[in-house]
Parts: structure tokens; sequence; C-alpha cells
């Protein structure tokens, strides 16, 4: 994989790209960076060009105040073009974990002519409820109180189901040992990212290209109801749903996850 940098306003966003054949943008989540997709990148890439951005303030992408920007989520987005524009992918299946689901899902409003499909990975169309909007504003009172680091170590190992958190304790220390470099301005512009992103349900109801939702049982981020009701909303679904599973498949089930996205890439490709 190759290590690559584009400027966004005079600021450096930094992806890899590797592999061959048909282009696929896999976008990572909160408190993690392309890396998350360890696992996808060494299945997938001998198939199709794989293309990761770190979004800023994640990974090898320095943090960019976007304090300005009426939707932070649409200038992600507006990222993900600009690294498609320079690795010439015209049209390009996008992959979006959580937050990176969001992310592509403003991506597929503003520029749908560039996706050849979607891929949901525990991510959703609908806006934050109150609920959750309450949830991620304690969430910023505790990292601007504690900060990054104290907030991802306590926050990452929820992610898992408990069956994998206690089998697998070195995965889940590995992914926290990974944020640590996590700033606690690009945390809470992250947040409040989420809490103002608009309800994208429109955009899948209009998306004439296959969606795909991959679904955690036990997501306590992304709840199953809400998960279930929008795979109904796009013209085609690819549904696949995990017992024993929470918000991060790519992990807990790498392999079923891999063959999940092949049959996926391969079926976007054929059509």
């Amino acid at each position: 994989m190759q290590e690559k940098v584009i400027q966004y306003k005079n600021s450096p966003v930094a992806y890899t790209v590797g592999g061959k054949g048909p282009a696929v943008m896999l976008i990572h989540g909160f408190g993690e960076d392309s890396r998350v997709w360890e696992h996808q990148v060494a299945y997938l890439k001998k198939s199709f060009r794989l293309i990761l951005p770190d979004i800023p303030g994640s990974g090898k992408s320095p943090y960019i105040n976007l304090a300005q920007q009426p939707q932070v989520m649409d200038a992600y987005a507006t990222m993900m073009k600009c690294i498609l524009e320079e690795e010439k992918a015209n049209r390009c299946t996008v992959i979006g974990h959580s937050m990176g689901g969001y992310t592509a899902l403003a991506l597929a409003d503003h520029f749908p002519d560039c996706l050849n499909g979607l891929g949901l990975v525990h991510s959703t169309a609908y806006a934050d409820t109150a609920e959750r909007i309450e949830t991620r504003r304690k969430g910023i009172s505790f990292i601007q109180k504690y900060g990054a680091q104290e907030f991802l170590k306590q926050s990452i190992p929820n992610l898992f189901g408990k069956a994998f958190s206690e089998q697998h304790t070195e995965e889940v220390q590995k992914l926290v040992d990974r944020a640590g470099n996590f700033s606690s301005e690009a945390l809470v512009q992250y947040y409040d990212a989420m809490i103002e992103r608009p309800d994208r349900i429109s955009v899948l109801k209009k998306i004439s290209k296959p969606v795909l939702f991959i679904i955690g049982e036990e997501d306590k981020s992304v709840y199953l109801q809400d998960s279930l009701n929008q795979c109904y909303t796009p013209l085609l679904s690819l549904i696949d749903i995990l017992p024993g599973v929470a918000h991060m498949s790519m992990w807990e089930k790498k392999d079923h996850t891999n063959i999940t996205l092949m049959k996926f890439l391969n079926y976007v490709t054929d059509a």
C-alpha cells in the first residue's frame, strides 16, 4: 500500500492506496484510522484497488479546524471526492464504518454520480435522536475534562460484543493503543459533526445503486431496529445481520465480513 497526501484548503489529508481492480474506498469511523480495515485490505487487495483515507485528526491526517463549515460531514465528503479525483477513480464503491458511513452518505448525497455502490457498516442514514445527542454531549464534556485518550480507553471496549471482548482482549487493546494520538479537538469536532448532520434517509430513497448493510445484533451505537428500518428504503439492499456481534464486525467476525464485502463488491462490479 502506498501512502499519499492531497491538499484541502492548504491542509494535508493523508490516505493510502493499493491493490488492483475496480476502485473501492473504505472510510473509517470515530476514534479509528484507516488501519481499522487491515483485515479487509489483506483480503480484498488482490481483486480491488483500495483507497483508504484518514479523516483529518485521525491517523496521518493532521487535525483541521472546520468550525466555520456549516456542515463538517459535508466537508469530509468533499475531501473524499478530492481523493477520488486525485486517483482518477471516476466511479467507486464507497464503504463506511459508523461515522465513515455518515461521510459516505454525504458523498452519495452531493456526488451521486461517482458511486457504483454504497456500503454502511454499523451505520445509519437517520439523524441523531434527542437521546443520542445528549449522549454525545456528555461524551464531549468528558473529553474536555479528562482528555481524548481516557475517553477512548473507556469507550472502545464497549464497541465489541461481550464474547469477543472476553476472548480477544489483546485485539481490543490493540485498537485502544492505536487511539493514543487523537486530540480532544478532533474528537469533539467529530461529535459535533455527527450531532449536526442531517437525516439522509432521502439519499437511500433516491440512490439507484446497490446498498450493503452490515448490522450487529449487539450493537449499542447503532440500534438494531433503526438498522432494520432503513434497509427497506433503497431500491436494492443487501443485508447481513450478525448475531453476537456489536459495532466492530471488521474485527469481531473478520472472515465473515470479508466474504460479505467480496460478494457485494463482485455484485456491484458485475451489475
